[in-house]
């Protein structure tokens, strides 16, 4: 008697666990045997275009910046600007106190104009007018101006006039002043005094893999947002593509954005670049998992989950372009039904339910 309720009990345990069993089939996938349905979503391959991206980090670059500093030494008399102070063009940012030059400057006005009347002198004692200079025929002219040290006092003068102008530092375009360190009365070298940004417009720095470099093109359109304020996006085109391959398989990429006053020189900022390719079947990323190297999806067979092989031709926020795995001898097409849900628990064989 025992023993017939210890053979009835091992053949109830025996038939329970062969319930649902789980083999291998010849790709070494999981399939599953007489399991439950399982609920997923799915949707219907269609062929269309397809907004590829590729997405990378980059850095904002000002389209005009300058370093400035003083070519002369000397005491700071003034300073006319503040660090984040927008200037035009020609603005006078800062003076030197050199009453030295100033001093050179008057000095040459007089060495020049006693050297004139000395070229008078020789002109009148030529034969010349001295009211009349265009008369006098060049090779006296030139005899006279040598003679007289006319030319080399216009000379020295400009000299003079050029380093007394150098002691007063202009912004050389419309921007914004950054990096004074320095105040009145302070004692200057010839290092960096300033610099200016313009930073009306701006230039994004940014890498792409050497893979992508076929899809890359000068006027593509690139989306920017600044990691400081997701919520912005600033459009723009590329501008540059560097033919060179960097050392970390990357080239690197130049695009122009405008700037509404909030981009600032150096922000790091995340790129999208977009372009359209026609004739793509393309899925939501949640119907695609990846095995390793590969990629996998799952179509809907006879009301079950059928394991294929696809690749991955190109991607966007939120889908996938598919086709074929041609290594794998997988093919995907227009009217396929894919499961866009719980992909990651499924596997080959499975029973599924669609569900709205």
């Amino acid at each position: 008697m025992k023993k017939s309720a210890i053979m009835i009990s091992i053949l109830a345990i025996a038939v329970s666990c062969g319930r649902g069993k789980t083999t291998m089939n010849s790709g070494g996938v999981g399939t599953s045997e007489d399991a439950a349905a399982i609920e997923v979503t799915a949707d219907t391959l269609r062929t269309g275009d397809f907004e590829s991206q590729i997405v990378t980090n980059g850095k904002l670059r000002a389209g005009d910046k300058a370093s400035l500093a003083f070519p002369l030494t000397g005491s700071l008399a003034e300073v006319n600007v503040r660090n984040g102070q927008k200037v035009a063009r020609g603005q006078i940012l800062a003076r030197l106190d050199r009453p030295d030059l100033q001093i050179a400057v008057r000095s040459a006005e007089d060495a020049l104009a006693k050297a004139r009347l000395d070229f008078y002198d020789i002109i009148t004692g030529l034969g010349f007018s001295q009211s009349d200079t265009a008369l006098v025929p060049k090779d006296l002219l030139s005899m006279a101006r040598t003679r007289s040290g006319y030319s080399a006092a216009e000379d020295a003068l400009a000299r003079a006039k050029y380093e007394a102008e150098a002691t007063i530092l202009r912004a050389p375009f419309d921007g914004r002043v950054a990096d004074i360190k320095l105040g009145r009365y302070d004692m200057v070298s010839t290092a960096p005094f300033c610099t200016i940004v313009g930073d009306g417009a701006l230039s994004v720095d940014f890498p792409v893999m050497e893979s992508e470099y076929a899809s890359l093109s000068k006027g593509m359109g690139v989306s920017v947002m600044p990691f400081s304020d997701r919520s912005k996006t600033f459009k723009g085109t590329v501008t540059d593509i560097n033919p060179l391959v960097g050392k970390n398989g990357q080239i690197s990429v130049r695009a122009s954005i405008g700037n509404d006053g909030t981009l600032l020189d150096g922000m790091n900022v995340k790129v999208i670049l977009g372009r359209t390719v026609s004739d793509c079947l393309a899925v939501s990323k949640s119907a695609v998992v990846k095995k390793g190297e590969e990629y996998i999806v799952f179509k809907l067979i006879d009301g079950k989950a059928s394991w294929t092989y696809v690749t991955v031709t190109g991607s966007n926020s939120d889908s996938y372009a598919i086709a074929g795995n041609d290594e794998k001898g997988s093919t995907i097409s227009s009217g396929d039904v894919v499961i866009t849900s719980g992909t990651v628990s499924l596997a080959d064989g499975v029973p599924v339910k669609i569900v709205e």
